[in-house]
């Protein structure tokens, strides 16, 4: 399985998908931290994948989703986009619903 196929595979088998520096309990960047923090603060689940983990998907994603920073969030397998773009869903409430709709907020 090739890389774009490992993506692929990700998105369409977890309703949210967090690329990120580090991990959830251990981010590795400030941004990576405070959209934790936000989906912490919607109750969502979600997959997390630590990009310094793998190389080969940290410069894969870039082009696959045609966003070049880190984190990348997807919902329903869609790019939703970085730090700034999920606090500003997050701050005007428009963030939980969205998670709501792909399933990906603990009941």
């Amino acid at each position: 399985m090739n890389v774009n196929e490992r993506i692929k595979e990700q998105l369409e088998n977890n309703p949210v998908v967090l690329y990120m520096k580090g991990t959830p309990d251990f981010p590795q960047c400030g941004f990576s931290g405070q959209t934790v923090q936000v989906l912490n603060a919607c109750g969502a689940k979600y997959m997390h994948v630590n990009i310094f983990e793998d190389p080969e998907l940290r410069e894969a994603l870039k082009i696959y989703s045609n966003w070049p920073t880190y984190p990348q969030l997807y919902v329903g397998g869609e790019l939703v986009g970085g730090c700034d773009i999920v606090t500003d869903l997050y701050q005007k409430g428009e963030l939980k619903a969205m998670l709501s709709a792909a399933g990906g907020v603990e009941n």
